[in-house]
């Protein structure tokens, strides 16, 4: 019974999520404005996700990040927060932040595809080191999603449709700039959530770096998210090459961290 309150919670959040966003792109598309209904649904939508996940979390006894169902929706959950955050926090590119929508359109199809099912709980995550890991690394995905938000708008800017739906937001250098102030605080907590997941793993597996597929491929991440920080200020980079490695740097760390745990064998390997 109580599973079957916490689907009902999470579809009922998922699909106010999908008509906020689905209605505020329509909007925005048709009419070059923020449709007044987007963020107060999105808050509702948000609400009950975070009931669904209470309720899971109290009936199974662990959080939402072993099975790939847990970490797509405690993922769209902490998206969502750092997109409410911002989106109230920065007025003036409440357009642009639009453009993350997609992603959660995403990433709510492939929870859709998923087992919602129990698993068991490995005994090295019982930690609080885990949950210290796992919140830096949400953050850091978060930051740059906005990130990319910001350097997709730059981009659809080359398009005629994109030039009128986004002429009030300031200029691409500036979108730019502040694309690349997230990507920082990104490249902050993944630094954070490394150092955290090499504490985590000394007191798992009695070793901090073990050179498993996760580890290499978020390590490769944030060494992309560096020299991609580097290049913007070094090579002096225009918005939109730089908008482009902004989306190349997203995409390393999305596959990096929703992928290899689940088709590596070591162990870091998710459990389905």
């Amino acid at each position: 019974m109580d599973q079957q309150l916490e689907l009902l919670l999470l579809w009922s959040g998922l699909g106010l999520y999908a008509l906020a966003g689905s209605w505020g792109l329509a909007v925005l598309l048709l009419f070059r404005r923020i449709s007044a209904l987007l963020f107060p649904t999105m808050i509702a939508g948000f609400l009950f996700h975070t009931a669904a996940i209470t309720v899971r979390w109290v009936e199974f006894g662990y959080g939402p990040f072993v099975t790939i169902f847990e970490i797509l929706s405690s993922n769209i959950w902490s998206f969502v927060l750092i997109w409410l955050l911002c989106f109230y926090r920065f007025t003036r590119v409440r357009q642009a932040l639009l453009m993350a929508c997609p992603v959660f359109f995403m990433m709510m199809g492939w929870l859709l595809l998923t087992n919602p099912g129990k698993t068991f709980f490995p005994s090295t995550y019982y930690t609080v080191w885990l949950y210290i890991h796992v919140g830096f690394g949400k953050v850091f995905l978060g930051a740059v999603l906005m990130a990319v938000s910001l350097s997709l708008t730059v981009l659809l800017r080359l398009l005629a449709r994109g030039r009128w739906a986004f002429q009030a937001l300031p200029a691409d250098e500036a979108l730019s700039e502040l694309a690349f102030r997230f990507l920082a605080v990104g490249l902050v907590f993944d630094t954070l959530m490394l150092i955290s997941g090499a504490i985590w793993a000394q007191d798992a597996w009695g070793r901090y770096w073990s050179w498993d597929s996760l580890e290499v491929w978020a390590l490769i991440s944030w060494i992309c998210m560096a020299l991609t920080l580097h290049a913007r200020f070094a090579l002096e980079l225009t918005p939109r090459k730089s908008a482009l490695l902004v989306i190349a740097v997203f995409s390393v760390a999305f596959l990096t961290f929703f992928g290899i745990p689940f088709i590596s064998q070591s162990a870091h390997k998710g459990i389905i």
